[in-house]
């Protein structure tokens, strides 16, 4: 799930291959984007909340208009399923993360691959870009989170501690901090600049699927697998 920058609307994907817009004031749908042939796996929202980018197991990336909820682009280059996708925060790109063990950074206006990033040797499940957008995090089933510049392409930091695989990480508001949580059952916080666990938390019995800061970054929120 993934909400519009504004607050008003909740965009969600799911198993039924469809993501549905939600207004959140009134709790009801109120249209249902189809055109993926498998799984919805990762919604995501442009900072100014005209587009959305999904992310399928049929391998591909669409970027939606929401206004009238058409499919606007499908990007296509993956050799297997799209696990999550990331705008960039000045919506000229999207990044998504595949379990072909890369990242493609797609240019939204060509809807062109320009950059791969290689390195991770497992599954990429989550993918986020800085707040600045000079970097991206990637999380991996290789039990690594990498940092990697933008302009170069380059992995500057791989960040190890979690002793299972990685299911998601974000950046706080200012990409000063990074949390990432894992399969085994942590939350980890690291300082980004110098690439270090500066806090573990502690609670869950099962493996974390996502981990979301607030927008003031003084909370953290967490779903697990242990109900």
């Amino acid at each position: 799930v993934a909400y519009s920058l504004d607050g008003k609307y909740v965009a969600s994907g799911s198993f039924d291959d469809t993501i549905k817009l939600s207004d959140v004031e009134s709790g009801k749908f109120i249209k249902t984007l189809a055109g993926h042939r498998s799984v919805a796996s990762s919604v995501t929202y442009s900072l100014d909340g005209r587009y959305l980018a999904s992310g399928s197991w049929d391998k591909t990336i669409k970027l939606w208009d929401v206004a009238s909820g058409e499919c606007i682009k499908t990007l296509e280059g993956h050799t297997d399923s799209v696990e999550s996708v990331a705008y960039s925060p000045d919506g000229k790109y999207v990044a998504s993360g595949s379990e072909d063990e890369t990242i493609n950074i797609w240019e939204v206006a060509s809807g062109k691959c320009i950059k791969t990033l290689i390195g991770h040797i497992s599954y990429v499940k989550s993918v986020a870009y800085s707040p600045d957008g000079k970097y991206i995090a990637s999380g991996s089933l290789d039990y690594t989170i990498k940092l990697w510049e933008v302009a170069s392409g380059n992995c500057v930091k791989t960040l190890e501690g979690h002793t299972d695989p990685i299911k998601y990480v974000s950046y706080n508001r200012n990409g000063t901090y990074l949390a990432s949580g894992s399969s085994d059952g942590m939350i980890e916080i690291w300082n980004v600049s110098t690439g270090t666990c500066i806090k573990t938390l502690e609670g869950h019995t099962d493996s974390i699927r996502s981990v979301c800061y607030s927008p003031d970054g003084a909370y953290l929120a967490s779903g697990s697998d242990d109900d």
